[in-house]
């Protein structure tokens, strides 16, 4: 898997997520996210980074309230589909 598809792969993770409801007409608004989350991703991070990661994004960076999403759940599938490419990167 090359960065490209890595890209579109992440991308398809956080448009299911899609906090602000866009992705049908931005498919590339949260792409902002990619390297930080790249990033911490290779260094180790875990669920509990990754859900900080998300809350500080939700609320500092879209203008949400992040107590109305799971950010949990987001991290956790995010580390999950990390664990499923990540040998392949």
């Amino acid at each position: 898997m090359d960065w490209a598809d890595l890209q579109q792969s992440l991308r398809n993770v956080l448009n299911e997520w899609d906090p602000i409801g866009v992705a049908e007409i931005a498919p590339d608004e949260y792409d902002c996210m990619h390297r930080p989350l790249f990033d911490m991703l290779r260094a180790g991070a875990g669920q509990t980074e990754i859900r900080k990661f998300l809350r500080h994004e939700a609320g500092d960076h879209f203008g949400l309230d992040p107590a109305r999403y799971d950010l949990d759940s987001v991290a956790n599938r995010i580390v999950g589909w990390w664990s499923t490419v990540q040998p392949a990167f």
